[in-house]
């Protein structure tokens, strides 16, 4: 990312005195010019005038609506990156801003950690606030179990990779059924996927010490942030390499139509950007076993690709599935595993609704069945249960925080054993 420039100009507008002096009196500190308004009646006027490469907007003003003037300053200032500010905003006012073109959205009471480094990012600056959480060292070669019974390959170096552009997309959480949505910005090199609320003051990353639970799906757990249902969005990062992504979020990970299609399409929307930085693959290096007494079982071994062969026997009307994939780069994945949805009884269901799980779940965002029929689908594959088992495997695996080389085979197994093998691996190959 660039450095700084001296006398950057920043346009602060907020009704609010209180506000604006904090806000100045940071940026100031930081070495940024500071212009101020207490309305927005002459906000494109003063752009016009200081030339600011950036707008502080509170969408809360008398007279002036703020995402009204966001869609104007957009329009006649394509080139000048607005930050929306609002003491009463949600994840739906964040994506609507968003879409009009607002860089990012933040939350009142300020957090001055949390807006420098949002200032930092919308201006292309290199910044290392303590919110940001970094990901865990990654040697380009990797330390080999000392009980290692198999010679691995060499871990190869890959490119770190990012977004084009910042993007959005809105749906209904799963378990918590309320409606949320996520927005994507992209970060620097060495940053890792984090995961953060609207003000992104903190965040989580993405990885396997931030697990907080494995029920129905998985989701991590820190400083205060909770993220539900994250496999399908992390299986789709995995799969095109994502290695930099800031995600705002609110609770859960939208579950759009219960598969990933819709996230494969949403990074293809913003475009990937390929950067200079450098981090290497985990190369299984021997075979890792979690066995169940009641036969559920998942293993990795080495392999000169990353693959999963899922083999799963439910009652009718799924009974016995199986799917081998290999991956072969972001195309196989899109057509091959990710259109496979999610699927529950209507048994479990209704136990699942009594505790208070699954309140978004709907006709329209699952695969539902009784004991005889599928009830309101068409099956996309003969065989999607296993595919869409798979689908989760790969989003559990991303959690090592780097991609992995290994053959995964897995026999009616759900998060938490996918979760107990990838601790079973870091703690041998002591990553």
């Amino acid at each position: 990312m660039k450095e700084k420039s001296a006398e950057t100009t920043i346009l602060v507008v907020d009704d609010e005195e209180g506000i604006r002096e904090s806000v100045r009196e940071i940026l100031s500190d930081e070495g940024y010019r500071v212009v101020e308004a207490s309305d927005g009646t002459r906000v494109l006027e003063l752009i016009r005038k200081e030339r600011p490469r950036l707008v502080l907007l509170d969408i809360w003003m008398p007279q002036v609506d703020g995402i009204g003037l966001l869609k104007e300053i957009k329009e006649q200032e394509p080139e000048v990156n607005v930050i929306m500010i609002s003491g009463h905003g949600n994840i739906h006012t964040a994506v609507t801003a968003a879409k009009l073109g607002a860089f990012d959205f933040i939350e009142k009471p300020l957090s001055l950690d949390g807006l420098l480094l949002t200032i930092r990012r919308a201006l292309g600056e290199s910044s290392a606030t303590k919110g940001e959480s970094k990901r865990p060292k990654t040697a380009k070669g990797k330390r080999r179990s000392r009980t290692s019974n198999v010679a691995a390959a060499p871990a190869r170096s890959l490119k770190q990779k990012t977004l084009k552009k910042s993007v959005v997309i809105s749906g209904q959480g799963l378990h918590s059924g309320i409606k949320t949505g996520v927005i994507l910005h992209p970060l620097s090199p060495n940053s890792g996927v984090l995961f953060s609320g609207i003000s992104a003051d903190t965040s989580v990353p993405a990885h396997l010490d931030y697990v907080g639970s494995t029920g129905y799906a998985t989701s991590l757990r820190g400083k205060g942030i909770v993220v539900g249902t994250v496999e399908h969005f992390l299986a789709v990062l995995h799969s095109y390499g994502i290695t930099n992504l800031l995600v705002k979020m609110q609770g859960e990970i939208p579950i759009m139509d219960g598969s990933a299609l819709d996230f494969c399409n949403l990074i293809e929307e913003a475009g990937i950007r390929e950067q200079e930085e450098e981090w290497s693959e985990i190369v299984i290096d021997r075979t890792y076993r979690i066995g169940q007494r009641d036969g559920e079982t998942i293993s990795i071994e080495p392999s000169d690709t990353f693959g999963v062969r899922y083999l799963l026997d439910y009652p009718k009307p799924v009974g016995v599935q199986e799917h081998t994939y290999v991956f072969q780069g972001p195309e196989s994945f899109k057509e091959e595993i990710a259109p496979a949805r999610t699927f529950g009884f209507l048994k479990d269901i209704e136990k699942l609704e009594k505790l208070g799980l699954v309140n978004g779940g709907r006709l329209s965002n699952c695969i539902l069945m009784d004991n005889d029929k599928i009830l309101n689908t068409e099956l996309r594959f003969s065989d999607e249960f296993a595919r869409h088992k798979i689908l989760d495997i790969i989003g559990d695996f991303y959690l090592l925080g780097r991609p992995v080389r290994g053959m995964v085979t897995a026999h009616m197994t759900g998060h938490s054993d996918n979760i107990a093998l990838l601790r079973e691996i870091r703690k041998r190959m002591e990553l």
